[in-house]
């Protein structure tokens, strides 16, 4: 297992949860929910550099069958645009089904309403993007996902 902060960003038509670990890798905890928009870049390079992150892990959405639609298409370009921002910084994409589910049952469970939650649940779908994604290194040896190329236009 790699040593280092890891951050881990959903992202949503409205807002990005974000999510960091510590520097073992043991613990995902929440960070805070950016609005979506031109602006969100900006903050997240700024989280990334302010965590020192050794690395950025982007939920890409797809449905249970494993295909990719509309969503992934966007996620996969905010991801190679954030890659060119936070370069040499490497943005991996890592398989995200489920996650806003378990974290709306676990909010749920906490008796959090989604109504009232919702920023909250988008950072908790960053985190349980980001332990899935520890656990997977911790069982492979190997980092989670796919990496992205960063685009020219973020650098």
């Amino acid at each position: 297992m790699r040593r280092g902060r890891r951050i881990a960003v959903d992202v949503g038509d409205a807002r990005i949860g974000v999510a960091s670990c510590d520097p073992d890798g043991l613990l995902a905890t929440p960070v805070e929910t950016v609005p979506a928009g031109k602006k969100s870049l900006g903050r997240l390079t700024a989280i990334v550099e302010e965590y020192e992150a050794i690395e950025v892990v982007v939920g890409l959405p797809r449905s249970l069958s494993g295909r990719e639609g509309p969503a992934a298409a966007k996620v996969r370009d905010y991801a190679a645009q954030l890659a060119g921002r936070v370069y040499p910084v490497p943005v991996r994409l890592v398989d995200e089904r489920m996650t806003t589910v378990t974290a709306t049952a676990g909010m749920r469970a906490a008796g959090v309403k989604s109504r009232q939650g919702r920023s909250r649940i988008d950072q908790a779908a960053a985190v349980v993007i980001l332990q899935s994604a520890l656990e997977t290194e911790k069982t492979s040896g190997r980092p989670p996902g796919e990496t992205v190329q960063p685009a020219a236009e973020g650098r």
